[in-house]
C-alpha cells in the first residue's frame, strides 16, 4: 500500500476523474490510471479502476437510460466484440509504445478537424457504426484506449449531446464489465484491490455527482467544446506518458 500522502493525492485524482466522468460520460479510467500509476504498478491499479468504472456507470445509467441510442450502441458493440481479439493479437505482435503514440496522434488530428468544423451531417448507417466499433475494439484490445473513436463518433454526429453522453455511459458499462470479467478470470482481483476500491469509492461518488450536476447546467455548444478540449488534453497526456 502507498503511504498516506500518496493515498490523499490518489483520492484527489479519483475525485477529479469522477467529476470528468459524471460530466462527459468518459475519461475516468485514463485520468485515474495515469495518476495512480505514479505510485502503484498498473497490475494493481487497473482492476480497481475497472471496478470503480462499473460502479460509476451503475450510478449514472438509471438517470440517462431514456436518452441511450440503443440502435447505434448495438452495432458499435458488435464491432467492439469483433475488433477486440484483433487488438489483443496486435498487442502481442506490435510495439505497445508505437501503438499508443500512433493512437494519441491520430486522436489529436481528428479532434483538430472537428474543431475546424468536420462532422457527420446525419447519423451514419449500420456499416459505419460497426466499423467505428471495430476500430474501438482493436484499440481497446491492443492498447486499452478504445474510447476516443466512439466519443468522437457521438459528439461529431447530429445527435443531441445528452444522447451521446448516455450512450457512452451504457457502452462503457458493457466494455468495462467484460474487462473486469477477464481480470477475475486471470486472478488479478486481490485483497489489495478491494481495499483500494473501498478507499476510492467515496471520492468517486462525490465526483460523479458534481460532474452530473455540472452537465445539467451546460448548453450543447459549450459541452461539445469542452469535450474536444478534454479529448485533446487526454490524448496529449497519453502521448507524454507513452514517450516518458
Amino acid at each position: 500500500m502507498p503511504d498516506i500522502g500518496a493515498i490523499i493525492f490518489s483520492c484527489l485524482a479519483i475525485l477529479l476523474a469522477g467529476i470528468v466522468r459524471g460530466y462527459s460520460g468518459f475519461g475516468f479510467a485514463m485520468i485515474a490510471v495515469l495518476s495512480l500509476s505514479l505510485f502503484l504498478p498498473p497490475v494493481e491499479v487497473v482492476p480497481s479502476i475497472l471496478i470503480l468504472e462499473v460502479a460509476a456507470s451503475f450510478w449514472l445509467l438509471p438517470k440517462v437510460w431514456k436518452d441511450v441510442d440503443w440502435r447505434s450502441l448495438t452495432w458499435i458493440l458488435l464491432g467492439v466484440l469483433a475488433g477486440t481479439p484483433l487488438g489483443v493479437y496486435l498487442l502481442a505482435t506490435v510495439s505497445a509504445l508505437h501503438m499508443r503514440v500512433s493512437i494519441s496522434l491520430a486522436v489529436i488530428v481528428v479532434v483538430i478537424s472537428l474543431w475546424l468544423g468536420f462532422g457527420f451531417k446525419k447519423m451514419p448507417g449500420r456499416l459505419v457504426m460497426s466499423l467505428i466499433g471495430l476500430v474501438s475494439g482493436v484499440l481497446n484490445g491492443g492498447a486499452a484506449i478504445g474510447g476516443p473513436p466512439v466519443v468522437i463518433f457521438y459528439f461529431s454526429s447530429p445527435t443531441a449531446v445528452a444522447v451521446g453522453r448516455a450512450s457512452l455511459i451504457a457502452l462503457f458499462l458493457a466494455t468495462d464489465a467484460i474487462a473486469l470479467g477477464n481480470c477475475l478470470a486471470q486472478g488479478l482481483i486481490r485483497s489489495n484491490t478491494a481495499l483500494l476500491t473501498a478507499i476510492f469509492l467515496v471520492p468517486l461518488v462525490i465526483g460523479v455527482t458534481l460532474g452530473s450536476r455540472a452537465f445539467i447546467k451546460t448548453d450543447e455548444k459549450t459541452f461539445r467544446l469542452r469535450i474536444l478540449q478534454l479529448l485533446l488534453v487526454l490524448s496529449a497526456a497519453s502521448l507524454v506518458r507513452a514517450l516518458w
